[in-house]
C-alpha cells in the first residue's frame, strides 16, 4: 500500500474553541468510500496527534486511500480549553466527526483511537449513526471502563500488545468475547503498549482488516 495525499493543517470549531487538526486526503478523483478520524492517547502523559501509534494508524488508513483526520484534544498543542478527564473530549470527537460528515457528505465514517483515545473515541463512535466501524489500539482496560462496548454491535478491530501494562491480555480477550457484533482481536506478541519495534505488525493488522472489509479500497489505491 502506498500513501498519496494532500495534507491540510487547520483548526476545527470545537465545543470550547479551536481544535488543531491535520487532514490527509487521497490524491485521486474518485469519491472516497470511507473517511476516518484517529484519536490520540492521554494528553497529560504526552499524547498528541503526532504520537507514533496514531501516526502509523493514519498511515495505514491513508495507504488504503481513506481520508484521515487527526486532531489534538482540548488543551493539547494549539487546541483551546483544558483537559476534562474524557468527558468534554467526547465533544471534541463529535466536532471531528461533524467536520468529516460535512467534508465527505454521505460517506460512512470510521473512528480509531489509541489508549485514552480509544476509550473516548469508541464511546462516541458507538453512539453516532454516521460511524459504521471502529478500531481500538492498546485499549487501557486495566484502568478504564469499556463496558459501553457491550451495547455496541458495530464491527470492531482491536490491536493489542501482549506485554501491554495498561491492558492485561486476558482482560482484553474476555472483553472482546463478550461484546456483540463482528469483532477481531489481533495480539502482537512481545509488543508493549506503544508497539515499540512492532509498528509494522500494527500496520499489517489494520490494513488486512480494512481491505478484507472493503476490497474496493485496493482498487482505489491503484487509481
Amino acid at each position: 500500500m502506498r500513501a498519496s495525499h494532500h495534507s491540510r493543517t487547520f483548526f476545527l470549531d470545537g465545543p470550547v474553541g479551536r481544535i488543531e487538526a491535520i487532514l490527509w486526503t487521497p490524491i485521486r478523483s474518485a469519491t472516497p468510500t470511507l473517511a476516518a478520524v484517529v484519536c490520540h492517547p492521554h494528553p497529560l502523559f504526552g499524547g498528541t496527534l503526532h504520537n507514533k501509534v496514531v501516526y502509523q494508524a493514519a498511515k495505514s488508513l491513508d495507504g488504503a486511500a481513506v481520508p484521515v483526520l487527526r486532531f489534538n484534544f482540548r488543551g493539547t498543542g494549539l487546541s483551546a480549553g483544558t483537559h476534562d478527564k474524557g468527558l468534554g473530549e467526547q465533544g471534541d470527537v463529535e466536532a471531528a466527526l461533524d467536520f468529516l460528515a460535512t467534508e465527505f457528505s454521505g460517506i460512512p465514517l470510521l473512528v480509531a483511537g489509541f489508549s485514552f483515545g480509544s476509550w473516548v473515541g469508541l464511546r462516541v463512535g458507538c453512539g453516532d449513526p454516521r460511524v459504521k466501524e471502529l478500531i481500538g489500539l492498546g485499549i487501557p482496560v486495566n484502568s478504564s471502563d469499556f463496558h459501553y462496548l457491550r451495547k455496541c454491535a458495530k464491527p470492531k478491530l482491536f490491536v493489542h500488545g501482549s506485554n501491554d501494562k495498561f491492558g492485561a491480555r486476558a482482560k482484553v480477550e474476555s472483553l472482546v468475547r463478550e461484546i456483540p457484533g463482528e469483532n477481531r482481536l489481533v495480539v502482537v506478541e512481545n509488543a508493549d503498549h506503544f508497539f515499540a519495534g512492532h509498528l509494522n505488525e500494527l500496520n499489517t493488522a489494520i490494513t488486512s482488516w480494512l481491505l478484507e472489509r472493503h476490497p474496493e479500497l485496493s482498487a482505489l489505491d491503484d487509481a
